[in-house]
């Protein structure tokens, strides 16, 4: 299982998670954070597996206030999000995000609020895709629990698309059985932020996601 923690903004100290990621042994799961672009380099000097959360569909040149593939892969990113539902794209940007995340050779995860959305969204050949109802995001209340029947039509519709891409199960996955619930329901990873962003102890946070694995 694939394990993406989304730092968004919050006010953590960004190190100090992927200290406490790069520590936890992980087993058959794989732990990667998302810092703000600013945190990138300083979080992959942990040795912790680095995402970016967004790269924008442009090349060098006059695009002020842009995140480019380029300076987010010199910082040690070696993948990232995109369209999260707090930075939401156009089909067309997304298309254009992933095209500048293959220049540098980023794992890709295109995020998506429903089936119908993760079947558009695969049929742009990201590596993966990550259902996240909004409504859920933050809560604490997992949409495998809320509507597993979400994540089980998401993986079809992806599956239907392009069998290569996996899937994430993201919106308020924050304790191991969360984790466990998400991989029963054909997930191949979880996305989450809250449930270690906000934790009081991020390790323990990330070693109660891990351990049922």
């Amino acid at each position: 299982m694939f394990v993406l923690v989304n730092l968004k903004a919050y006010p953590c100290d960004p190190v100090a998670v992927a200290e406490a990621a790069a520590s936890v042994d992980s087993g058959p799961a794989e732990v990667a954070i998302a810092p703000q672009a600013a945190d990138l380099s300083a979080v992959a000097d942990t040795g912790v597996q680095t995402w970016a959360q967004h790269v924008s569909p442009v090349e060098h040149g006059s695009h002020t206030g842009s995140t480019l593939a380029e300076a987010a892969a010199d910082a040690g990113a070696t993948g990232t999000l995109l369209n999260h539902s707090e930075n939401r794209l156009k089909l067309a940007d997304i298309d254009g995000s992933l095209a500048a995340a293959d220049r540098v050779d980023f794992g890709t995860c295109a995020c998506a609020n429903n089936p119908d959305q993760i079947r558009a969204a695969a049929a742009l050949g990201p590596d993966a895709v990550a259902v996240e109802p909004p409504e859920l995001i933050g809560t604490g209340t997992p949409v495998s629990k809320a509507d597993p029947d979400i994540v089980r039509d998401a993986v079809e519709a992806a599956e239907s698309v392009d069998p290569s891409v996996d899937v994430y199960c993201g919106a308020g996955i924050s304790t191991g059985e969360d984790v466990v619930a998400a991989r029963e329901l054909g997930a191949d990873g979880v996305l989450l932020a809250s449930g270690v962003a906000k934790a009081e102890d991020p390790a323990a946070a990330l070693e109660d996601l891990v351990a049922p694995l």
